[in-house]
């Protein structure tokens, strides 16, 4: 998983444009008013990686020409779900209000909801059993800072014109007549509104998100057959991964609810530091000094661990290494069969690990986990490593660059760290004094 890897990848409406090639060539061969229904389902349904929606044909008439009857549906009865376990109760120390108006006090003045703001990382911190220590809060309130300047749900610049633009790039790649996405974008959504509308209108992520949503809600066949992927990939107040966060939720009952959908709450002030807070706090990093906790909140948790591990390989094998912090190859978050260039040279080193291939692969599969530093391979490959007279560390930053139509810039994870280290340190610097 590759954390706020990709910042904003606000490609909504842009997915549509393959699907839209193969009918722009049936326009030729059917009525206008029904060439017209057929690219406006093809903006709607946005997201699918298929070239054309598949149709299931109607089931075949009797030769007497009447339709054959269907036998009765016997639905089951309702099953009444057992009622959830009581919620574990809060550390009685988070519910102390001294901390929580220090926490205020470290706040910006012009926040007109402080207490709350501090009652939901209080909160979070607690339910997650996570230490109310000045490093702890520092580091949440400086990526809180980093990432919205506290606005829970934060406003994207010029998101309607992003996503215009992508639009326009992929309508130009695909070689779709304009017209074709006209069409389209003045069919009118469930709200009422053209989609034309709504993006002109369109001002944060969760816009976005639920703008996807109300698309395939008018095509649950289309949905059910291709379940496309809803391209915001991070939300609310700490921009956290909202994989990571339907990954938590299945790990860790969620405090606020159990039967609520995981993504809107990530766009609420409660849930979004919840599950941010866990994405920053709730795992063991074998790091000095928090900057390298900041890295792995943009890369993906152990990047920094893994980054050194590949800094490490790439001196010993001889092999041009980028520690970016993936030891393996992922595509849509799933691990490739593919080897990758850490595996490979890993590989030619099994002889002097005395480990067989299969075996490497194996630990590899671990590398996103705490239990990686505990494998075979872990152990004997710094047991070479620390051999040779230098024992290299076990951090490092990883060296990634990250491009998003939100940017007209290139950001890299090193300078994303090096500004959240600087507020934490700034955070750090006003407990010491006792004033905001």
């Amino acid at each position: 998983m590759r954390s706020c890897r990709h910042f904003f990848s606000i490609h909504v409406l842009p997915h549509l444009l393959p699907r839209l090639s193969n009918l722009r060539a049936a326009c030729f061969h059917v009525n206008r008013s029904i060439c017209v229904a057929l690219l406006a389902a093809g903006v709607t349904a946005c997201g699918t990686t298929s070239t054309a929606p598949v149709v299931q044909p109607e089931a075949p008439a009797s030769q007497s020409g009447a339709k054959p009857v269907r036998p009765p549906v016997h639905k089951p009865a309702a099953v009444v779900p057992p009622p959830p376990p009581p919620r574990p109760p809060l550390p009685a120390v988070y519910a102390v209000p001294d901390a929580q108006i220090a926490l205020q006090r470290l706040m910006p003045a012009r926040l007109t909801d402080a207490s709350g703001w501090a009652a939901d990382i209080t909160n979070a911190l607690g339910v997650l059993r996570i230490p109310l220590s000045p490093e702890n809060v520092c580091s949440v309130l400086a990526i809180i800072e980093q990432e919205s300047s506290f606005n829970a749900d934060p406003e994207v610049p010029n998101l309607p014109r992003i996503i215009t633009r992508e639009i326009d790039a992929r309508r130009e790649r695909y070689s779709i007549p304009q017209f074709v996405v006209d069409q389209g974008l003045q069919r009118k959504s469930r709200d009422g509104r053209t989609y034309a509308t709504r993006i002109s209108v369109l001002h944060t992520e969760s816009d976005v998100s639920r703008l996807y949503e109300d698309m395939f809600s008018e095509l649950p066949d289309v949905a059910a057959v291709y379940q496309p992927r809803n391209p915001i990939n991070t939300a609310g107040a700490m921009q956290v991964n909202v994989a990571f966060a339907e990954e938590h939720a299945h790990a860790k009952p969620y405090p606020y609810g159990r039967n609520v959908s995981v993504r809107h709450e990530t766009f609420s002030r409660r849930g979004g530091l919840y599950f941010g807070v866990a994405m920053l706090l709730d795992y063991a990093a074998p790091y000095p000094t928090p900057l390298y906790r900041f890295a792995d909140y943009n890369a993906g948790r152990f990047s920094s661990r893994n980054a050194a591990f590949q800094n490490a390989l790439a001196r010993l094998s001889n092999t041009p290494l980028v520690a970016d912090g993936d030891l393996l190859i992922y595509q849509d978050g799933a691990v490739s069969m593919m080897p990758s260039l850490t595996q490979r040279a890993l590989t030619a080193l099994a002889p002097k690990l005395g480990m067989a291939p299969g075996d490497i692969r194996r630990d590899l599969m671990l590398e996103k986990t705490e239990q990686f530093m505990s494998t075979l391979l872990w152990r004997r490959f710094f047991a070479l490593a620390d051999a040779t007279g230098q024992p290299p560390p076990r951090f490092a930053m990883p060296q990634i660059a990250v491009h998003s139509p939100k940017f007209n810039r290139t950001l890299t994870t090193s300078g994303y760290a090096t500004q959240v280290d600087g507020r934490f340190a700034n955070c750090m610097a006003r407990q010491v004094a006792g004033r905001p």
